[in-house]
């Protein structure tokens, strides 16, 4: 089964997010979806002609991880945001108040996560097990994902995400990216 890149045209017109910018991230977000379904082509063939256990396998798996994991990433954050956000309340505020003792301690954290030096994503996770929350730094796509836990917001730190508007100002990009957040759609990842 192949994969079809997902449409986001909804978001153009977003506030703090130039249509030139979201255009150009639908259009790299599209390219994980290429390289996932080429590379799904390509680890059948290898399976099929007995190329099991070599290096070059071993590659092509790795690198699945690296093209899926960009592909549901770029999909979670956009599905995350809107142009006509509403504001974050229910089961998530009351959780995110639990946790951090207020929205505001959390968003301050999430915010300090967003803008440490690197590329990659902030994620804000939601253990199933334990019910505790946790704002993580996913590097690379494929590095530092909590395993088991669901991602409820998912912010894009890699610079093609914010420098075609923000230059360098990240924390720039991150204010306009948590006024465009679909609180509804993040309330709906999280399952208590």
């Amino acid at each position: 089964m192949e994969y079809t890149p997902q449409k986001f045209d909804s978001l153009l017109g977003t506030p703090g997010f130039s249509d030139t910018l979201l255009k150009n991230h639908f259009t790299l977000y599209e390219g994980y979806v290429k390289n996932v379904n080429q590379l799904m082509n390509d680890l059948s063939s290898a399976e099929k002609s007995g190329w099991l256990g070599t290096p070059g396998y071993a590659e092509l798996k790795r690198r699945f991880g690296w093209e899926w994991n960009g592909m549901r990433l770029h999909e979670l954050y956009f599905e995350n945001m809107t142009k006509s956000p509403s504001p974050n309340e229910g089961s998530l505020s009351d959780a995110l108040t639990k946790f951090w003792g207020s929205t505001d301690a959390w968003l301050k954290d999430f915010k300090a996560t967003g803008t440490m030096r690197g590329i990659g994503w902030t994620i804000l996770y939601h253990d199933p097990s334990s019910k505790n929350l946790f704002n993580a730094w996913v590097n690379e796509h494929d590095m530092g994902h909590l395993a088991g836990c669901t991602p409820l917001l998912v912010l894009d730190v890699f610079e093609h995400a914010y420098i075609g508007d923000y230059g360098l100002k990240r924390g720039d990009y991150i204010d306009a990216f948590i006024k465009a957040i679909d609180w509804k759609t993040v309330e709906n990842r999280l399952k208590i």
